[in-house]
């Protein structure tokens, strides 16, 4: 089967572009042809086609409407069985809502400009996409039910397909082989219990309720580390406001993110909005006990009480309650807990799961007749 993909460059930094990588990859292993539209600095994948969608230099805005209708141009003029987005494109058989909707987003995340002109322009995009598309995929049960509930969707028209995560890149075996470098490297004590928080979009993924939470414990030598692309000099000031700044460690985007979870004891991500967070998943095949968002699909994944706990995330008092009853617990059995909670994420579950909604679309007629 020969299948288009468009989506933005995987620069491996996010769990966003882990998550579409991996999934490209697995579906060259399970014998699909696979050719994928991007834009410039994508680098290439071996065994896939590579099409390049040239843009000059653009405000967000004009980025995303030439994304939209340059997409449309090269899946119209292609003979693919299938043609799937991972973007707000205008034609495709199968939209992946990976970042969920952003309907949904502005209302959870407040924004100064949130109803905006780029807010309104990718709100129309959305609505045409949910309306015309034949097949939509959540990545989650609850953006499943929140896409059906706010664009009025019968649920034979979307269905869920968990990502994957590569269980042995995150593994519990790295704190054996990478802890004790990763801590040092920051100056974190071997016997400091260590949160680690990772995500880019600080606000979204409430760095700021993690911090507090983190202040709040009364460990006054617990490390919180941090990982993720983001404007740091408000989550600074509130570090020093709250006498916490010298034990956080701000690592910024990092490409051995499976270091970082080795080094770490447990994983806070009080998301106010999160579609999924393969963050989640990466943490427990590492053998981490998770601090989750209620307003993440992520916390699917998570079994409160044994792998993690799932909180209000505008609550840091919740949050610090979660972190300090998940801390006594048996580390072994939690670690075990996490890891049999991701083990069956696997890529070529997330493959099979596409390939039913595939072999649906008996041809990639886009979304016009």
């Amino acid at each position: 089967m020969k299948l288009l993909i468009i989506a933005r460059p995987f620069v491996f930094y996010g769990g966003v572009e882990r998550a579409t990588a991996g999934l490209v990859r697995a579906l060259l292993e399970h014998g699909y042809e696979v050719d994928l539209l991007s834009l410039p600095g994508q680098a290439p994948l071996a065994g896939v086609r590579l099409r390049t969608l040239p843009l000059p230099p653009l405000p967000a805005l004009g980025r995303v409407l030439a994304l939209a209708v340059g997409a449309r141009l090269v899946a119209g003029q292609g003979r693919w069985d299938v043609v799937q987005s991972h973007e707000r494109t205008l034609r495709q058989d199968v939209y992946r809502a990976g970042e969920g909707c952003h309907r949904a987003y502005l209302e959870a995340v407040p924004h100064p400009r949130g109803r905006g002109l780029y807010h309104r322009v990718v709100l129309a995009l959305e609505r045409r996409v949910f309306a015309r598309t034949p097949r939509i995929v959540a990545i989650a049960g609850a953006g499943k039910a929140e896409i059906e509930r706010l664009y009025g969707l019968g649920p034979g028209r979307v269905s869920v397909v968990y990502n994957g995560v590569d269980l042995e890149r995150f593994h519990p075996r790295n704190r054996e082989i990478a802890c004790a470098s990763a801590r040092d490297e920051v100056a974190i004590p071997r016997d400091a219990w260590t949160l680690l928080f990772v995500g880019s979009g600080f606000e979204r993924k409430g760095l700021r309720a993690a911090l507090e939470a983190f202040a709040a414990l009364d460990d006054r030598g617990s490390r919180l580390l941090v990982v993720g692309r983001g404007d740091l000099r408000p989550y600074r000031g509130r570090a020093r406001e709250l006498g916490v700044e010298g034990r956080v460690a701000w690592l910024g985007p990092r490409a051995d993110v499976e270091r970082w979870y080795a080094a770490a004891d447990i994983v806070v991500l009080p998301a106010l909005y999160e579609p999924f967070g393969n963050v989640h998943l990466e943490a427990l095949a590492s053998g981490l006990p998770v601090i989750a968002s209620a307003r993440a699909g992520g916390a699917e994944v998570v079994r409160d009480g044994e792998s993690g706990r799932v909180v209000d995330p505008r609550d840091p008092g919740a949050i610090r309650a979660a972190l300090e009853r998940l801390r006594v617990l048996s580390p072994h059995r939690v670690a075990e807990a996490a890891r049999r909670a991701a083990e069956p994420y696997t890529y070529a579950a997330q493959v099979a799961g596409f390939a039913r909604i595939y072999h649906e679309c008996a041809r990639a007629k886009g979304d016009f007749p």
